[in-house]
């Protein structure tokens, strides 16, 4: 079983602190989150809240993903890097390809693109990109992105992004896996098409059963039933033994241990981070892997 730590709203320096401590602990990986700035007043509800309130503000800190994993990547050896989620279409597909690609080659593969549609309608307005037709966006990105990183020589000439003959280098030495986040069913279904594994935010255990249900329906539209597939549930209640077998019997192949704000008081130091992940290593991590 893969285990995550989310550490969001995290500032550069203690980042640099907390990441080898991750992998001293057993950690699979950590996961980074994105967004390009706050806006001052919010219009836009947070969907993964009943409040709508969004979890952060203008000074929270959000360092750019892929420069923070070229960074991360140098003081860890084995510990794994998770975008979750990157917003897609907010940039363009080649930006995209050529930052990732930066990112893996840094890591030596260790990196990973979580990516979503977004649900800040200012962030897309402050930049300049329409905030409607972000699924069909992300649709028409992924073939170019993968196509890419793959060293081919392709064009561009569908609705959103028109190009000349191109390719990139330098490129990764592996396939950059690509995990697709959401649970609506465009999300379900573009996993389904062209996602490596599929992320979640937050679910309980007869929801997540519904999603990986849904997932293997959506592999098998596609023909991919039998390719590797990821799916990490950040799941919102402690499950017995049992129900978690269920759920790696329909295809859970991790879990996240949510952000340390939310676990430990605020005002919290570094320290205190360090010595929790250390006993989540020992608590959550040991008795399952050993």
């Amino acid at each position: 079983m893969q285990f995550w730590q989310a550490i969001p709203f995290t500032h550069p320096d203690d980042m640099m602190e907390l990441a080898p401590v991750c992998e001293e602990a057993g950690f699979e990986g950590i996961m980074l989150a994105d967004h390009l700035f706050a806006p001052e007043h919010f219009t836009s509800r947070y969907p993964y809240d009943d409040s709508g309130e969004a979890p952060f503000d203008g000074s929270t800190s959000f360092p750019e993903s892929f420069a923070t994993i070229a960074a991360l990547s140098q003081v860890t050896k084995t510990l794994r890097f998770l975008t979750n989620v990157y917003i897609l279409p907010l940039r363009h597909p080649i930006e995209i390809a050529k930052d990732l690609s930066t990112a893996a080659i840094f890591s030596k593969n260790r990196t990973v693109l979580g990516f979503g549609a977004g649900w800040l309608r200012e962030e897309f307005e402050f930049m300049g990109v329409p905030f409607e037709q972000r699924g069909k966006r992300m649709d028409e990105q992924l073939p170019i992105i993968q196509s890419l990183l793959r060293g081919d020589v392709i064009e561009g000439d569908g609705e959103f992004y028109k190009f000349g003959a191109m390719r990139m280098n330098p490129l990764p030495t592996e396939k950059v896996p690509m995990w697709v986040g959401g649970m609506n069913k465009a999300a379900l279904r573009r996993a389904g098409q062209f996602g490596d594994g599929w992320t979640g935010a937050g679910t309980t255990f007869e929801q997540t059963v519904e999603l990986l249900t849904e997932l293997q329906a959506q592999r098998k539209r596609f023909g991919r039933q039998d390719e590797p597939f990821d799916c990490l549930v950040p799941l919102t209640e402690e499950l017995a033994p049992e129900k978690m077998g269920q759920l790696i019997e329909l295809g859970m192949t991790g879990t996240v241990s949510w952000p340390l704000e939310y676990q430990l008081p605020a005002g919290c130091t570094v320290e205190d981070k360090k010595a929790k992940i250390l006993e989540l290593g020992e608590t959550m991590i040991k008795p399952v892997n050993g």
